[in-house]
């Protein structure tokens, strides 16, 4: 009697103590059952901790659904040896419960696979006990260590005998479409470094020329230009896929497009890519007049969180006497020196600012002289883009409706023409920006940083340029940059686009009449 007294207290005690749980009590130790199991090979208790034959989606390093129940799950564990890979490094990272039902995060390190996995378990309360009813796995690398975290960039060659690459496009990981200035457009696989042309492509493009400085009859050429072979922007600029593009297959191209009087412009198309061939290809939109001088187009294009197409189209000025006493970039009856936004179709939206009735088409910003690189913020949906200044003043800024960015009235440079003193109107507001150089860098197309290989350098910004062939990564803190490191400063070459592909891999091309892409790694990764 006595024996049964105490066995019915000590079962009252459990109970109790069991039901005075909390249910996030509960949730942990259901977990820590299958953490103990998979730590130790307790297949037993793996089981214990799920509703019998869950499902479960795990890791297989691809994109497939492999998935097995939680019995044939636990019984892996039965033919494994503690002390090998095994060692595993568990830490619960969320529980959030609504109801009888919750989500789980468990975060597990594996060293011997490199690998950090992340288990989502959904967890239902079932006759009073809480049991996993699903777990999904995903996995990445592990975090890498200190020393592996130290940005040593290398360069590496993918493709070579590119005609001056201007831009690129990436179809997938391994196969992308490249824009020659000096050439064509083709498609271009990374992993063979094969081309092949795509046709059906517009038929006005205005070729690159080179013109003897010495000879030039107009004489606009600077005393340090004489006797130089200058060679111009001319050629195929931007090419961008629609963000839409694998159910519709637009791919659009801006392009320096030239009529009879071999006067040129830069002018945007888009058309349907099958294959290697463009179809249906129509005109967006024409930043004329056409006039002579090839150089100052602009040409960088980018879509926006809105889905609307950005176009910068440069003023087309050399020398800044050659502006009329209202200047072109200033001018909103002109088409040139601005940022322009339409729909994708060509089409006006009913949103863009207001400049008056006569103001140029698509009209969202002005003050601007030659911008080549526009893109969007992976995180805040800001448009980014650099703009050339003439004389020093390279500029990296933020767009904004219906902002003026002030050239020519306004720069943190100088002028070509030295003595050109513009008339400025009163009560014009300059929107200042993020950065700007102090000597020359001709910054071209950026890109933000996204990858693994370089995790110090996470949502920071990425600046190639032309002059003396410099590469920057800028440190950005709630849009300002607070530093700036210049890279390859002993492995210089002109560059005109820097962009991450879909693997998160660092590519820049390079503006050379033997052009090449580049793949940056960081060789203090170990192997």
């Amino acid at each position: 009697m006595q024996t049964f007294k105490i066995t019915a207290l000590f079962w009252l005690f459990l109970t109790s103590s069991v039901f005075a749980q909390t249910d996030h009590e509960q949730i942990t130790q259901t977990i820590q059952k299958f953490i103990v199991g998979t730590t130790y090979n307790y297949p037993d208790s793996i089981n214990a901790a799920f509703f019998p034959d869950t499902r479960m989606f795990l890791y297989n390093g691809t994109d497939s659904a492999f998935y097995m129940t939680s019995k044939q799950y636990a019984s892996l564990y039965d033919k494994r040896v503690p002390g090998t890979y095994n060692n595993r490094i568990n830490k619960i990272v969320d529980i959030h419960i609504v109801e009888d039902v919750a989500f789980a995060q468990l975060q597990i390190d594996i060293p011997y696979f490199g690998n950090r996995y992340n288990d989502l378990l959904l967890l239902k309360k079932i006759l009073g006990e809480w049991k996993i009813v699903s777990k999904c796995t995903s996995a990445a690398p592990l975090p890498k260590s200190p020393a592996e975290m130290v940005a040593n960039p290398a360069k590496e060659a993918v493709v070579e005998g590119l005609k001056r690459p201007w831009s690129i496009a990436f179809l997938s990981a391994e196969e992308a479409i490249i824009a020659e200035k000096d050439g064509s457009i083709v498609k271009v696989n990374l992993q063979s470094g094969l081309k092949s042309g795509i046709s059906g492509l517009p038929k006005d493009v205005a070729g690159p020329i080179k013109i003897d400085t010495v000879k030039h009859p107009n004489g606009v050429f600077p005393a340090h230009a004489q006797g130089q072979m200058h060679r111009f922007n001319a050629g195929w600029f931007q090419v961008l896929l629609d963000p839409d593009f694998q159910r519709n297959s637009y791919l659009y191209i801006s392009y320096a497009a030239e009529n009879e009087a071999k006067e040129s412009a830069l002018k945007v198309v888009r058309g349907k890519l099958t294959g290697n061939k463009l179809n249906n290809l129509e005109t967006l939109y024409v930043a004329g007049p056409y006039s002579h001088g090839l150089f100052h187009y602009g040409g960088g294009m980018a879509f926006g969180k809105d889905e609307k197409l950005y176009i910068a189209t440069g003023e087309r000025n050399f020398y800044e006497h050659l502006n009329p006493p209202l200047p072109t970039a200033q001018d909103v009856t002109d088409k040139r020196g601005k940022i322009i936004r339409i729909n994708p179709d060509g089409t006006l939206p009913a949103d863009n600012p207001d400049f008056g009735k006569n103001a140029a088409p698509g009209l969202f910003a002005l003050g601007i002289r030659a911008t080549q690189g526009i893109i969007l913020h992976p995180s805040t949906g800001d448009l980014w883009f650099t703009d050339h200044g003439s004389f020093q003043g390279d500029e990296l800024n933020i767009l904004e409706k219906g902002a003026n960015y002030g050239w020519p009235y306004k720069t943190s440079g100088g002028y070509r023409t030295s003595d050109y003193t513009p008339q400025v109107p009163e009560n014009i507001v300059f929107k200042d920006p993020v950065h700007f150089w102090e000597h020359t860098i001709a910054p071209t197309g950026l890109t933000f940083y996204n990858g693994r290989e370089f995790p110090l350098w996470e949502g920071e910004v990425i600046v190639p340029g032309l002059s003396k062939g410099n590469l920057w990564h800028l440190k950005l803190e709630n849009k300002k940059v607070v530093a700036a490191e210049e890279l390859f400063i002993n492995d210089r070459v002109r560059l005109r686009k820097a962009v991450v592909s879909p693997d998160n891999q660092l590519y820049l091309l390079t503006d050379e009449e033997n052009g090449r892409l580049l793949r940056v790694v960081n060789k203090a990764v170990k192997n």
